[in-house]
């Protein structure tokens, strides 16, 4: 079975996609739409982004979960999470636990990750957030790697995947 990698990301006008650990949205549709998308499929995240989680959620319910940390000894994770101490490691980890379940793996962030991968990527959905909003975290220049192919509007954003 071919493995699909693909990123899922919202973002500002200014590309902002995180501030202090935290959305600086907050879109509930989006939230649902992030849900669908990635169910039944395995999702990489940086360690930020899983103590981002609220403790209700981490695993990320109905997915294989895979985290990266370079300090795996500190990191307390449930059982059944996978981690990984590098993003080459989580993705090779990945692939394999696509090969034998749904062929899809997503990189849901962070940043750093998103820098690591989105190179592997064949897919990119992202949440363009209207306006403008403080932020720490940034996602990095895309447009060069990649061709809109869908768009659909949303409340205070627009949902567009594109692909190579």
């Amino acid at each position: 079975m071919e493995v699909v990698v693909a990123a899922i990301v919202a973002m500002d006008e200014q590309r902002v996609i995180g501030s202090n650990g935290a959305l600086p949205w907050r879109i509930p549709e989006d939230m649902s739409r992030f849900k669908t998308l990635t169910t039944g499929h395995v999702v990489i995240m940086g360690r930020k982004t899983w103590d981002s989680l609220p403790p209700t959620f981490r695993p990320l319910p109905h997915r294989v979960n895979i985290v990266v940390t370079r300090s795996p000894e500190k990191l307390v994770v449930s059982q059944g999470v996978i981690v990984a101490t590098s993003p080459a490691q989580a993705l090779e980890k990945a692939r394999r636990a696509a090969q034998v379940s749904s062929g899809r793996v997503w990189i849901i962030g962070g940043a750093e990750l998103y820098g690591a991968l989105l190179h592997e990527c064949s897919e990119l959905h992202v949440t363009h957030v209207a306006g403008i909003h403080p932020g720490d975290a940034f996602f990095g220049p895309f447009e060069d790697m990649f061709r809109e192919v869908n768009r659909e509007p949303g409340p205070a954003c627009a949902w567009v995947t594109y692909r190579r």
